[in-house]
């Protein structure tokens, strides 16, 4: 039998790591695995220079269709999405996300929400319903884990004084403990509770504030604007707050109109072309309705096609205003920025905010702030 760990050697080196099985061959399962894999990489010329991944020298006889259905019975769940990733994103198989036969056996996840909003465009109508699916189901997801975050931001917090609610959830272990001390029992080693102790909540007055979402939509942004979709459609309908979300590159599109809907928001962005930053925070300052009661986040790499000076000075008057200005360098769940760290210190010299957050902590910013 196939030591497994050696197998997975010759799985990931190719034909070049055939002495890793003493020049046995592949047989069964492994072999399709190897045929699998080697589909795809095989048309790395960087792996084939380095010798790991020759490739055949004939014509694949696998369509992508058949690939997809081979890695789906061979990989464990976590491998296949690596693979399609890796297809659509580093090698540019479109027709992962533009065949219908393809959409409508794929199983959605994040990577091919990514690839959908670069090819939507190539997609005839009948393609576009199948690849609208990937999107709602991928937003559906992540609205559910990012609206527990959003919600929970803007729900109170604990204040040390005796609640009326006597729910667990609420209840006061440290105050308890320290008022029961007296009635601790060494034989059991247990302390008997006379008096329990909660928590009350205090939900937070809130008057009305603007949250002002400017979304770069060049092709480096996708994640940002993907969860900035995600994340505005959490904060519409707070108590306090009024979500605006536009998207710009060298134009500026608002869609406010659809905030509720994050699906209908993503299909109309159109991801890539060129960037003036200045035109959209020019065109987010004519939105604002009580200077001190607004946020506006500019979402972008900074990268500026316009004119900086211009974004600058913009910038430097919100503030002067009373406006708070938080400048975001990425907007996901990794919050790994890319950017133009000259231009991004210069805002944050006119005093915004500039760093990068995942979608809960943007809400907890915009909490805090809106709660006081």
């Amino acid at each position: 039998m196939t030591d497994p760990t050696l197998e997975r050697w010759r799985l990931l080196l190719g034909e070049a790591g055939g002495a890793c099985l003493g020049g046995a061959q592949l047989d069964g399962q492994a072999a399709a695995r190897d045929a699998a894999v080697d589909w795809l990489y095989g048309r790395d010329e960087e792996l084939r220079r380095r010798g790991v991944r020759q490739g055949g020298t004939g014509p694949s006889t696998l369509t992508t269709f058949d690939w997809l259905d081979d890695i789906a019975r061979l990989f464990p769940k976590e491998t296949v999405e690596r693979l399609q990733r890796d297809a659509v994103e580093r090698y540019e198989i479109h027709d992962v996300v533009t065949d219908p036969a393809v959409l409508a056996r794929i199983e959605p996840n994040p990577a091919l929400l990514k690839a959908v909003l670069r090819t939507k465009h190539l997609m005839n109508p009948q393609v576009l319903r199948l690849a609208r699916r990937i999107v709602e189901q991928v937003v559906r997801q992540l609205m559910d884990k990012l609206a527990t975050e959003v919600r929970s931001a803007f729900t109170g917090t604990k204040v040390r004084r005796s609640g009326r609610f006597r729910l667990a959830r609420n209840f006061d272990m440290v105050r308890t403990l320290r008022a029961n001390l007296g009635r601790y029992q060494p034989e059991t080693g247990k302390v008997v509770i006379e008096t329990p102790y909660f928590f009350s909540r205090t939900r937070r007055h809130l008057e009305q504030w603007q949250v002002i979402l400017l979304v770069d939509q060049s092709g480096s942004m996708v994640d940002s604007v993907i969860h900035s979709a995600v994340t505005a459609a959490c904060l519409w309908g707070l108590p306090g707050v009024r979500t605006h979300l536009v998207a710009f590159d060298t134009e500026v599109v608002d869609l406010t109109a659809d905030v509720d809907d994050p699906v209908e928001l993503l299909m109309k962005v159109q991801l890539g072309g060129g960037t003036d930053i200045a035109r959209a925070a020019a065109y987010g300052a004519g939105l604002v309705d009580q200077p001190r009661r607004a946020i506006v986040v500019l979402i972008s790499d900074f990268y500026e096609g316009g004119d900086p000076q211009r974004l600058v000075r913009i910038v430097r008057d919100l503030v002067g205003q009373g406006s708070k200005v938080l400048g975001l360098a990425a907007l996901d769940e990794q919050a790994n920025p890319a950017f133009d760290r000259e231009l991004a210190q210069r805002l944050a010299d006119v005093g915004a905010y500039v760093g990068a957050m995942t979608p809960g902590e943007l809400a907890s910013f915009v909490a805090e702030h809106v709660g006081r």
